[in-house]
């Protein structure tokens, strides 16, 4: 990788960190933690690419994008930013930043990113999160966003986050999937409070509504959305007759008509897969398609949630509460089928009832009621197997990379990164005894000696525990 980077974060510690990396990489870097000394190297001509957060002491790095493009249109741009909201990504996109990655981010593929904006610039390629349509509309308010908790820095949300941004003003149908409790209306809402069809009327109908509708072709329903967005909710749970109006319905929209958002809960396919869904109507709805993950599939993003939560009750005139450590990790390992409908339902309680400033284990556990070590029933019990579980990891890994593949290698990191805490526990469940651990594992003590050596793995200070 060739080229001069420009970087500006507040952090110490992050400035350190990319430069070294971006160096080692064969970059040249400059980097400070000013946006006005940022514009200064822009406007003198130097660097090849930046890469800024967005909240700074001196301003705010998207809202500076729109100069730097003045100043040079060529010049690509990556937000860094530990907002990780919905938020975020679309102002990133609005200001056509050439990629948006939350914090804490992961090194590699900021550099892999970064050497595929240098080369999308000197090919001069577009960039590749600008949005399939512009138009010329106000930047979104931030504070239509901010009860909206599309708050998450797993990769399946900051995807999501990514695919929004791009989608809101292209004239498409979109089809929202997920669980219930996931958000997906909040995602139906999102499309529309910052689209260019903000303006125009939001239409809710159930999958009653629609079935019910006297003009028999959905005209009732598309009159009032008018040029807005007309949301179609339940979608499964259309009948045949009502599945055959909304045909007619899409086919009879005028060019100047409402958007079509769909939301379906998981059932959908199976009614494909039965006949109970038609599927020239998937079709014609299914122009993108939106997948919400159940909260279970981002625990990482529970933490962000319950704070979102919490502070949101206490600004309604609830007590501010805090979750303690160990009820954190007992929100952590609770499967939440109601996913963050049921997470917001059980902060609400806590917030109503509890008194102390710091909300316990105990009490956690009381309103979930659960207990916390009983074993995951059907679903969840499937969902909680080993080779589960390393799956979802091998999948982050490779949703970290975007559209490209990870770099060569990846079958001995990932072995490595499972070889690893596999030795490590088997020599404290046996005492540090090597004969005994390598016996337990299946491998001659030489083998397991070299591999403590390689991994750097201690083996004394162990306690015994059987």
């Amino acid at each position: 990788m060739d080229g001069t980077v420009l970087v500006a974060d507040d952090d110490r510690t992050i400035r350190t960190v990319l430069t070294q990396a971006l160096t080692r990489a064969g970059c040249r870097v400059h980097a400070t933690s000013s946006l006005t000394t940022l514009l200064r190297w822009v406007e003198e001509g130097k660097g090849d690419l930046v890469v800024t957060d967005v909240m700074m002491p001196d301003g705010n790095g998207i809202e500076m994008l729109p100069r730097i493009k003045t100043l040079r249109p060529g010049l690509p741009v990556i937000v860094i930013s530990a907002q990780n909201t919905i938020m975020t990504a679309i102002q990133a996109t609005e200001a056509e930043a050439w990629d948006y990655l939350p914090k804490p981010f992961d090194l590699p593929d900021l550099l892999s990113r970064a050497g595929k904006a240098m080369e999308s610039a000197r090919r001069g390629t577009r960039a590749p999160i600008a949005p399939a349509h512009r138009a010329p509309i106000a930047a979104p308010d931030p504070s239509a966003a901010e009860d909206l908790p599309l708050v998450g820095r797993t990769p399946s949300m900051q995807a999501l986050y990514r695919l929004v941004a791009r989608v809101m003003n292209a004239e498409l149908p979109a089809l929202i999937t997920g669980e219930s409790g996931t958000g997906k209306s909040l995602i139906a809402r999102a499309l529309h409070d910052f689209s260019d069809r903000r303006a125009q009327p939001f239409v809710l109908a159930s999958a009653q509504d629609f079935g019910a509708d006297p003009s028999g072709n959905g005209a009732g329903l598309t009159a009032r959305a008018r040029g807005g967005s007309l949301v179609i909710d339940g979608l499964g749970d259309l009948d045949a007759q009502a599945q055959a109006r909304l045909v007619r319905m899409l086919d009879a929209l005028p060019a100047d008509g409402p958007r079509i958002i769909a939301i379906a809960d998981g059932g959908l396919n199976a009614a494909l897969e039965s006949g109970a869904f038609r599927h020239d109507l998937y079709y014609r709805l299914s122009g993108v398609t939106l997948h919400v993950p159940p909260l279970r599939e981002r625990i990482e993003d529970i933490p962000l949630l319950a704070d979102h939560f919490l502070a949101r009750a206490a600004r309604e005139g609830g007590t501010p509460r805090r979750l303690s450590a160990a009820a954190l990790e007992a929100v952590r390992q609770y499967r939440w089928p109601g996913n963050v409908r049921q997470l917001e339902n059980v902060i609400r309680r806590l917030v109503i009832t509890g008194q102390e400033p710091e909300i316990g284990r105990t009490e956690i556990e009381t309103a979930l009621n659960a207990h916390p070590a009983a074993a995951p029933t059907g679903e969840a019990a499937e969902a909680g197997t080993l080779a589960d579980s390393v799956a979802r990891h091998v999948r982050r890994y490779f949703e970290l990379h975007g559209a490209d593949l990870p770099p060569p290698g990846v079958y001995q990191r990932i072995l490595r990164e499972i070889e690893a805490p596999l030795i490590d526990i088997a020599l404290e469940y046996t005492g540090g005894n090597q004969a005994r651990c390598a016996d337990l594992l299946g491998i001659n003590r030489n083998t397991l000696r070299k591999k403590t050596n390689e991994l750097d793995i201690r083996v004394t200070r162990r306690r015994k525990l059987m």
